[in-house]
């Protein structure tokens, strides 16, 4: 029987993997790093390479770029996840690293993806390594390094943002992937109608990575020289979640346009940045709790009934589950954000708060000390203490409650806006009883 023999090897590898750019020319996108006469590009061109840290979404391009690197840089290159991963993986590669340096004198760089996953003594096992040069150190991470990686580390590695690609820029890469007869689809001369193109670019919003696996599932679904449609994207995308990232920076964003929607009294946005975050699988309760503060920071005592229900819809979804709580959560939303504004509690707690940090050994005046003891008494505690009740209109007129060296201090000035300005009114008042009992003493 004669054998058979094949002169070729399938790439069996994702598109996306296969169209994995091979030269700076090839790479689409980060125009601010890699555009002509840029530092890092021309560090790259001479072959000249230093640990940095790789900052931005999925998709965009981090790992293909930390592979151009090692391949512009002639260096060897280990590679490790701080998902699967830990030190006894970290220290195989360093070897390896050493071993590469002594038998090829070439240098290593590591590159670590999700690099922010590695907590704090896991970080710190790099930093001798980078400190004598035994690898170049490029990690990868979707999470702002500010606040995910050790300051020592960052202290070794440039941080360069890695952006979002643009709509144009996925289009090109989806083109490119279109018309490659060597590594993507072009053999197969498929169509791709410009109102599909765009509709892909934009549901991909920034990640290439996305917009070739889509490309690749209807590949599936058509004979060659077959039309993709927009039916057909919608099929293969299925529910596509909003860019939502349940502990990252896209997070912390839509949190933040819920609550300035809020303050700046603009329910429809509120509701919609609440639909956002509930489509990207976002916890409800999170934007419970924050109604909470935004009941007593941007509302307050202009509608002290705002605080009651932001709880109430709280206490409504522990009740009634997901569906109904959250439309509770909605209905919370509403009513702050259509509430009249105050932060005159807001800024009076923190003012009075700075000046008890400033003048914390100052003494409680006697006659406002507790004195449940005989000897208290005698010693003078609580002596000349009005009670409230027992005077006109229960205010004790004329009375200071601060210390005497604080006498004129102030710190709420309510507004004329909802509920609050009945306690502007009420305040005036008693600041009135205040002036004449004062001029009484004078008299």
């Amino acid at each position: 029987m004669s054998s058979l023999s094949f002169n070729f090897a399938p790439d069996f590898r994702p598109l996306a993997a296969r169209m994995r750019p091979r030269t700076i020319a090839e790479y689409i996108g980060q125009a601010h790093l890699l555009g002509e006469g840029q530092p890092l590009r021309k560090a790259l061109e001479a072959g000249r390479a230093h640990s940095m840290m790789l900052w931005g979404p999925p998709g965009t391009g981090k790992t293909t770029l930390a592979e151009l690197i090692a391949h512009y840089s002639n260096a060897h290159v280990e590679r490790i996840s701080a998902v699967t991963s830990g030190v006894k993986d970290i220290r195989a590669a360093i070897e390896q690293a050493k071993a590469v340096a002594e038998s090829r004198g070439q240098r290593t760089l590591l590159f670590v993806d999700e690099v922010h996953r590695f907590n704090k003594s896991q970080q710190d096992a790099f930093l001798p390594f980078i400190e004598d040069g035994t690898v170049i150190f490029i990690g990868a991470t979707t999470e702002n390094p500010s606040f995910e990686i050790n300051n020592a580390l960052l202290s070794r590695a440039r941080v360069y943002l890695i952006k979002r690609l643009s709509h144009d820029e996925i289009a090109h890469i989806v083109t490119q992937a279109l018309s490659d007869t060597e590594r993507g689809l072009g053999q197969r001369q498929f169509v791709m109608p410009t109102d599909v193109l765009t509709t892909l670019a934009q549901l991909c919003d920034g990640d290439a990575r996305k917009a070739l696996n889509l490309i690749e599932l209807m590949s599936d679904m058509l004979a060659d020289g077959g039309t993709f449609t927009t039916e057909m994207l919608i099929q293969v995308a299925g529910h596509q979640v909003a860019g939502f990232d349940k502990n990252g920076d896209q997070f912390y964003d839509l949190i933040s346009a819920v609550h300035k929607s809020i303050r700046g009294s603009a329910p429809d946005a509120a509701l919609y940045w609440f639909c956002r975050i509930l489509e990207g699988g976002g916890d409800p309760l999170y934007v419970a709790r924050r109604l909470l503060a935004i009941a007593s920071e941007d509302v307050g005592n202009a509608d002290p009934a705002a605080m009651t229900i932001a709880l109430n819809a709280w206490d409504c979804f522990h009740r009634v589950g997901p569906a109904e709580g959250e439309r509770a959560i909605a209905q919370a939303i509403v009513y702050l954000a259509s509430a009249p504004k105050s932060n005159a509690v807001y800024t009076a707690f923190k003012a009075a708060r700075e000046l008890a940090r400033d003048t914390g050994q100052v003494e409680v005046p006697h006659h406002l000390r507790n004195a449940p003891t005989q000897l208290m008494k005698d010693i003078g505690m609580g002596a000349g203490y009005r009670y409230a009740h027992d005077e006109a209109n229960a205010y004790a007129s004329g009375e200071n409650y601060f210390p005497e060296s604080l006498q004129a201090a102030q710190f709420y000035f309510p507004t004329e806006r909802g509920f609050e300005k009945r306690i502007k009114d009420k305040l005036s008042q008693l600041a009135q009883l205040d002036q004449i009992s004062e001029n009484k003493r004078y008299e």
